[in-house]
């Protein structure tokens, strides 16, 4: 299989210039460019830019994927909506990490897989990723839970180091963590002992009445600051800073339930020990439903040979006319009905008198080698 890149980049909090959009051209002629979004597919060649330096110029949002193994996913928050200390609370080892640049905050999450060559396909998935950004700007840490796991399964971290905050819901993901949590190809077992210690949170819409309060609240000379912000197109994510302080005030307002911090040592084996029961309870289920099968298919059986016990005559003389033909099927349904006559013999105790018929029969048949075979696959 020849070698298969996928790289696509998208804004969330503004577009593209016209002379951003031609210094990116400049790097491909290929490449599908529009105010929001680059995307180029690679079969030959290689990309020419750099997606880290992308990401700190132009971008909010990165998906690599090669069909060697290779799953990379960036994320750009502003640093107003999300610190980078707690970012590197999750994200501190090769596979999960965080970087700062131009007053932004860099997620990098790196899924390494030797597939062999496996089939890919990079439409999409940035787009099923990026609500992730929103949700991390409104406080919800699961999605650096979730690198913190990919760092732990990576090998990145030392047994003795221990388990950052755990974030509530881990056991009710969003559809975009979901979808990270498969494109980083976490283990489903280290995730399900991650999510049986994570607190259940309830959580409601916010009303209108509840945010005029808040609003209330701030400084008249902050409050004049932001209108001034966002009526000169100064800040792009301004409204977004303003819903991500209103979420983390509401987040705040209530005692975090204390949930103890596990070492990575103590996971790993959790997430061993909950595999084997797992695949323990799976192998009882797979032989449970096997035996099933068998019963049901032993009755089927028994029922059907009750039904032609009598008519032994009858399929003795279809058995002669079937093989005296040429034809393939017609072969094919007269072993059918020899394999019936010989469990009928043996359930009557005439094992001998059936044995001697066939053996007539395959003298009679003798130059039909298509047909002798037949016999012999089906032990006759």
């Amino acid at each position: 299989m020849s070698e298969y890149q996928y790289y696509e980049f998208q804004t969330a909090d503004r577009r593209l210039s016209e002379k951003e959009m031609q210094d990116l051209r400049s790097y491909s002629t290929r490449a599908v460019i529009t105010p929001a979004s680059f995307c180029n597919e690679y079969s030959f060649g290689d990309f020419k830019g750099n997606p880290s330096a992308w990401m700190e110029k132009y971008f909010d949002g990165f998906v690599y994927l090669a069909n060697w193994g290779t799953h990379e996913f960036q994320l750009a928050l502003p640093a107003k909506l999300l610190s980078a200390e707690t970012a590197r609370l999750y994200c501190s080892g090769d596979a999960a990490s965080v970087r700062e640049k131009s007053g932004k905050v860099i997620l990098t999450f790196l899924s390494e897989e030797e597939s062999g060559g496996e089939w890919v396909e990079g439409g999409g998935v940035l787009s099923s990723l990026l609500p992730l950004r929103k949700e991390l700007a409104q406080g919800d840490l699961r999605g650096l839970y979730v690198g913190w796991l990919l760092n732990v399964q990576a090998g990145g971290l030392e047994e003795e180091d221990a388990e950052p905050p755990l974030p509530p819901n881990l056991g009710g993901l969003s559809g975009s963590l979901s979808d990270l949590v498969d494109f980083l190809r976490i283990d489903p077992d280290l995730l399900a002992v991650a999510t049986e210690a994570s607190p259940r949170k309830q959580t409601r819409p916010a009303q209108p009445a509840e945010i005029a309060v808040w609003v209330a609240q701030i400084p008249v000379r902050e409050k004049d600051d932001l209108l001034v912000r966002l009526m000169a197109g100064e800040d792009d994510a301004l409204g977004a800073e303003l819903r991500s302080r209103f979420d983390r005030s509401r987040a705040d307002s209530g005692p975090a339930p204390e949930v103890p911090r596990r070492t990575v040592g103590q996971l790993l084996a959790a997430a061993e020990a909950f595999r084997s029961k797992r695949q323990h309870a799976e192998a009882h289920r797979a032989a449970e439903q096997k035996a099933r099968q068998e019963h049901l298919a032993a009755t089927a059986r028994q029922k059907h040979l009750d039904a032609l016990t009598g008519r032994e005559s009858e399929l003795w003389t279809q058995v002669d006319q079937l093989a005296a033909t040429k034809l393939p099927k017609s072969y094919d349904l007269a072993v059918q009905h020899l394999v019936d006559l010989r469990d009928i013999a043996a359930r009557k105790g005439e094992e001998a008198d059936f044995s001697r018929r066939l053996a007539i029969l395959r003298e009679v048949q003798s130059r039909k080698p298509s047909f002798i075979g037949r016999l012999r696959d089906k032990g006759l």
